[in-house]
């Protein structure tokens, strides 16, 4: 009775098998999130290019990474490494810049009237309208509120992921949570 394995024939062929089965794991746990990676890396840099940079910048770390992720929340995995990354590339580039929040392009579907199909000239002006304000009063946030917001708020990530990600106390991230609604409610004075 025989065994059959695949056998690399040479060294070479055990490294091409390897790139294949990192390829196949960075497309399962990476590439279905970039979107998201984008995006919070557009708040963190202020500019859709240093975005792209720094995506491009975690990605590569990611796949170099890719051996120790254990499983898990694979989305909040590649945000921690997108932040870190944000962080390194703001202090190589921008040192002392305060990061600033990118535009609110990707929120402006949340604003407007498509669920009920019905929008009007007047209802777009008012949800863009509406959008910058938000905008502004989200830029106008102390960056550790800003930071939690975002992270919760826009990119969905749990109480604990966020405080995980960011090495605080969930109380701390729950209590910056409350405290960053509160204000943007106090700018908009409590009307939605």
């Amino acid at each position: 009775m025989s065994l059959s394995r695949a056998v690399p024939e040479s060294p070479d062929d055990a490294v091409v098998l390897s790139d294949k089965s990192s390829a196949e794991r960075f497309g399962e746990v990476v590439l279905p999130h970039l979107a998201d990676a984008l995006a919070l890396a557009r708040w963190l840099t202020g500019s859709a290019v240093d975005a792209e940079d720094v995506v491009q910048d975690a990605c590569l770390k990611a796949h170099r990474s890719l051996e120790t992720y254990a499983g898990g929340n694979a989305r909040a995995w590649l945000l921690a490494i997108v932040r870190n990354a944000a962080y390194a590339w703001l202090a190589q580039n921008h040192p002392g810049r305060i990061v600033a929040v990118g535009d609110l392009a990707d929120l402006d579907a949340l604003g407007t009237c498509a669920a009920t199909g019905s929008e009007t000239p007047e209802t777009a002006l008012i949800a863009k309208n509406d959008a910058a304000a938000l905008e502004a009063a989200i830029m106008a946030l102390p960056h550790a509120f800003r930071e939690i917001l975002v992270l919760r708020d826009v990119n969905g990530l749990s109480y604990r992921e966020i405080a995980a990600m960011l090495h605080l106390p969930l109380g701390t991230v729950m209590s910056r949570l409350a405290r960053a609604r509160g204000s943007l409610e106090a700018e908009f004075g409590g009307a939605r």
